[in-house]
């Protein structure tokens, strides 16, 4: 039970700073656009790597040289697009959150696709989950507890993100709201990517 929780702890509080994945997550939330397949893909993802980081792949990859930096050069590519994306939204204007059809809105291959790109192609996620949280359930005998812990908390955060969205959805009937949160996800993805550049 000590090693779930730790897990847990360690896992949640990796995993709420606001980034790309969490945005994006928060967007598709209020649109009420593919929730449930977006939130699913996410937790289901960060399952995989961290069932790898704490089966010993962490240590494997810092082993291989280039791959830090193939995943840093890799991973600063996609936020540069989808941030450039998010900013022209938000300069061009216009988008309201409208109740009746907002489930339609976008393609599920192309939310799952975005998604997809936003956990993967993304470096941190992998220093996250096979390094950081592989090395620390190292500490631990009971491994798995720990990865079930940092697996249950992954799940807990994506579906209360994307389900909660909707309480803010009153104020995204307002086109200035979209265009402020456009603005910041745009801003997060290129502060992200210059921070993969930078190092």
């Amino acid at each position: 039970m000590q090693a779930a929780i730790a897990g847990f702890a360690l896992g949640f509080s990796l995993i709420l700073a606001i980034g790309a994945q969490n945005a994006f997550v928060l967007r598709q939330g209020l649109k009420r656009a593919h929730v449930f397949a977006v939130c699913l893909t996410c937790a289901l993802s960060d399952a995989v790597l961290i069932a790898a980081g704490v089966g010993g792949f962490g240590a494997l990859a810092t082993m291989v040289p280039g791959v830090e930096a193939a995943m840093r050069w890799g991973g600063a590519a996609f936020p540069i697009f989808y941030g450039a994306r998010t900013l022209w939204a938000a300069w061009r204007g216009g988008e309201v959150l409208e109740a009746a059809g907002a489930a339609d809105a976008g393609g599920l291959r192309a939310a799952l696709l975005t998604c997809l790109a936003l956990t993967w192609l993304n470096p941190h996620v992998y220093l996250d989950t096979l390094v950081l949280l592989g090395s620390v359930s190292a500490q631990y005998d009971a491994r798995a507890a720990f990865a079930l812990g940092a697996t249950s908390a992954s799940f807990l955060f994506f579906f209360g993100l994307g389900y909660g969205a909707r309480l803010l959805a009153p104020a995204f009937r307002r086109p200035s709201s979209w265009r402020m949160l456009d603005l910041l996800v745009g801003l997060v993805m290129w502060t992200i990517a210059a921070r993969l550049i930078a190092m």
